[in-house]
């Protein structure tokens, strides 16, 4: 709880403050002065600070008289302050565009009705990959513009794969199941595990999840978990890849990633964002390629899904909303070589799906055997399933990795995911 409890509590209290010091309908909009500013808000210095002072430098060639201020948060300060804001009805001191996590998306839409710009015909969305669009639209309004995408690949390093007696041909489009079979003898060949795991860590059940076409929510915003398939599948599968001896368990983002880069691990199953981590290991080149991600063993599965990503949101309070859908039009809704860019410079795979062909993307990778990867990837793109994440992910999220122990122990799994199932109601309510 109870993270979830504390925060409305805190915008509860927030919202009592603001009402005693300061009408919330006194509309004071200091972040753009006029029509000629915008500010704007994201996170992590070394990739979206990075791609937006990119987009603000080819914008302001042909548009010198705006201002663009770039504010960079931490995404939990961020994710607060935008909450906080909102919640108290306040408008003074937000940005004219922000940055939101997809997975969060549905909850800023939902719970501020109003406060996000309509960008329904304003740019072309059919241009964008699907699932991402979807991700950002409601009541058949589309709210943002799509941004980076999470699509998935299954990485291997081909000479243990090799050694162990397997092609490329033998690992396109395989099941979870089929992935244990070949990590074992991998294992049993190499001696090196198939993969590195935090067994608190829901990312891969999330991919797991996505490739079928579910989540821990239905279309209609319902609880989905107790009953689930694809969470019960993917749940047994957490269990056999302990089970199997095939996971290395670690803990943490550089555990993780360090058993990559030493060669603890034969590959890696994640988003598309992990390929400059993995390509920061200079004595591998060569060694990696890329297949497509495992699926489930159910019906309606598919060998393509998506973890994390983020997309761009106008706020309806800014006082230079043309200014701002333009802006992002020109630069995220139009630009081909401003993505071929940012794929060169920051290995940001954009889901503008125009961009895809060009030569960055179609580019050979040595590093990768030669392979192209990025057009690899944006063919998965197009696959990937098209699903509502809901709310709560993150709540649901930690509900089930609550009860994995149990799990792990030999519990059992429906009744497992029904406990979780009850906790995450008890936050919903």
């Amino acid at each position: 709880m109870k993270k979830l409890c504390s925060m409305l509590v805190m915008i509860v209290l927030i919202t009592a403050l603001v009402g005693c010091g300061e009408s919330a309908d006194k509309k004071v909009d200091s972040s753009a002065a006029d029509e000629g500013k915008i500010t704007i808000w994201a996170w992590d210095p070394n990739f979206n600070i990075a791609i937006m002072e990119q987009a603000k430098e080819i914008y302001l060639k042909d548009n010198p008289k705006v201002e663009i201020e770039i504010v960079d948060y931490a995404k939990g300060d961020l994710e607060q302050k935008l909450h906080t804001n909102l919640a108290s009805g306040t408008t003074e001191g937000l940005p004219d565009i922000v940055l939101i996590e997809d997975y969060n998306a549905q909850k800023y839409l939902q719970s501020y009705p109003g406060s996000f710009e309509d960008l329904t015909g304003k740019l072309k969305h059919s241009d964008f990959a699907p699932y991402k669009v979807g991700l950002m639209t409601l009541d058949e309004k589309v709210y943002g513009v799509p941004f980076d995408s999470g699509a998935t690949g299954f990485y291997y390093r081909t000479d243990y794969l090799e050694q162990a007696g397997y092609s490329a041909a033998d690992l396109e489009n395989i099941t979870w199941d089929q992935y244990i079979e070949i990590g074992k003898n991998v294992l049993d060949k190499t001696g090196k595990h198939m993969l590195a795991l935090d067994a608190n860590d829901g990312g891969l059940m999330r991919v797991m999840m996505n490739s079928a076409g579910s989540w821990y929510f239905d279309e209609s915003g319902k609880l989905n978990v107790a009953n689930n398939k694809a969470i019960q599948e993917s749940a047994r599968i957490y269990k056999e890849l302990f089970d199997s001896g095939i996971a290395k368990p670690t803990s943490g983002w550089g555990e993780w990633v360090g058993a990559l880069n030493t060669g603890d691990v034969a590959s890696v199953t994640t988003g598309v964002w992990i390929t400059g981590s993995v390509k920061a290991e200079a004595s591998q080149s060569g060694l990696w390629a890329v297949a497509p991600t495992p699926r489930l063993d159910l019906p309606g599965a598919v060998n393509a899904s998506n973890l994390g990503g983020s997309s761009w949101y106008v706020l309806s309070s800014s006082k230079s909303t043309k200014t701002a859908v333009d802006f992002l039009n020109t630069i995220y809704g139009s630009n081909v070589d401003f993505y071929q860019d940012i794929l060169v410079n920051r290995g940001a795979v954009g889901s503008y799906i125009p961009s895809q062909s060009g030569s960055a993307y179609t580019k050979e990778d040595e590093y990768f055997g030669g392979q192209k990867v990025y057009s690899d990837f944006s063919e998965w793109m197009q696959k990937i399933p098209s699903i509502s994440y809901g709310l709560y992910t993150y709540e649901a999220d930690a509900a089930i990795f609550g009860v994995m122990p149990e799990i792990y122990n030999g519990g059992s799994i429906e009744e497992a995911l029904k406990k979780a199932e009850e906790q995450v109601k008890s936050q919903m309510q």
